[in-house]
């Protein structure tokens, strides 16, 4: 009859230390799993910290009486968004300006006949022209409610409803966070496994007198230590004076979030390394369940303007939970009541793939 000898604590540190060794002196997981997700964060960070609403360029053709007379005072508050280049009126220049709206070098030509003003755009970006329509529609209404000589019965008051400093770095911080630890954990796992398997480490391991648990508890404890480091270099790094990110009172919550993703993740790993049967197979698994599945959780750009099925899609998708709680915690200044039900549903997620994996698993590749 086999029997078990395990040595509790001091073989669980032992296979700790082997296998954080192990994983740092790899350094091509170490840059996949750490510096180049840091690379995405630094890159989008520096292109969009400056991010507001882009200024749109308007040819204007010939006269038009509601640019030409706007009062200063008007032209002075449009000055950020709206930059007009005005030409003359004949028929040579209006079709060099439909020209440049057609090829993108200006976002839209307007001229006016008569009391009509007329305004062409592309449709190859339709959201530059809704700028642009917005922007002059605003105007022609001013206009004529400025003939009529009475005063506006109603005006509008807008504003974000976040703090106006608040920058594209609190968005993208929470995304970029989970897609990289969605990464570490899944290959990690995945490939480990596989490895393990093709070395006949697990055949081994099995035999040898060491505690499954001390094996289990350590590889676990490796990838959660990873993903706590991941979250601390994110965070220091984003909460740079250069980048801003503002940590609101319940961000050490994004900790216990990122402890519970990180253990629906290695569930995914889990089941493809107990799956596939080499690591190159175990690879492509891993790629075709991470790229959708960040796309879809909008870890790089929000899913507000998506079609209601991809939205749909989305719900079923760990990572799109993890973060938008993320984003609750450290930027929208929710607390607990955001973080449980996501926490709680995390760990569901995770027991029910490990139960799949231990059904999928083998410690031989026959």
């Amino acid at each position: 009859m086999r029997t078990r000898k395990g040595t509790g604590v001091q073989s669980f540190r032992s296979l700790t230390k082997a296998m954080t060794l192990g994983l740092l002196r790899d350094r091509t997981a170490v840059f996949f799993m750490l510096i180049f997700p840091l690379m995405f964060l630094v890159l989008l960070g520096t292109l969009l910290k400056d991010a507001g609403v882009s200024e749109s360029k308007v040819i204007q053709v010939g006269d038009v009486a509601v640019l030409d007379e706007m009062p200063d005072k008007e032209r002075e508050q449009l000055r950020d968004v709206l930059r007009i280049e005005k030409t003359d009126g004949s028929a040579a220049a209006r079709a060099d300006a439909l020209e440049k709206v057609r090829k993108g070098d200006a976002d839209a030509a307007v001229s006016q006949a008569a009391g009509e003003v007329e305004l062409r755009f592309s449709a190859a970006d339709l959201v530059r022209a809704g700028n642009v329509q917005g922007i002059l529609g605003s105007i022609v209404e001013r206009a004529n409610q400025a003939a009529t000589g009475q005063p506006p019965a109603y005006t509008l008051t807008s504003g974000q409803v976040e703090d106006e400093s608040t920058k594209p770095i609190q968005f993208l911080t929470p995304g970029l966070l989970g897609w990289a630890v969605a990464m570490g954990a899944v290959f990690g796992t995945a490939l480990n496994l596989v490895s393990w398997r093709k070395k006949r480490l697990l055949r081994r391991l099995w035999l040898a007198p060491v505690n499954a648990g001390s094996v289990i508890g350590a590889r676990i404890g490796v990838n959660l230590t990873l993903a706590l480091a991941q979250t601390a270099i994110f965070l220091g790094v984003a909460t740079l004076p250069y980048f801003g990110l503002r940590l609101t009172g319940y961000w050490w919550l994004s900790f216990p979030l990122i402890l519970c993703g990180t253990l629906a993740f290695m569930s995914i790993g889990l089941v493809v390394g107990a799956w596939a049967k080499s690591e190159e197979a175990a690879n492509g698994m891993a790629q075709i369940v991470i790229l959708p599945m960040a796309f879809l959780s909008g870890s790089f750009f929000p899913l507000d303007s998506a079609p209601q099925w991809l939205r749909t899609v989305s719900e079923f998708l760990p990572l799109k939970h993890l973060g938008e709680a993320m984003q609750d915690v450290l930027s929208r200044g929710e607390g607990w009541s955001a973080a449980l039900p996501v926490m709680a549903g995390l760990l569901a997620f995770a027991a029910v793939l490990t139960l799949i994996a231990a059904r999928l698993f083998r410690w031989d590749e026959a």
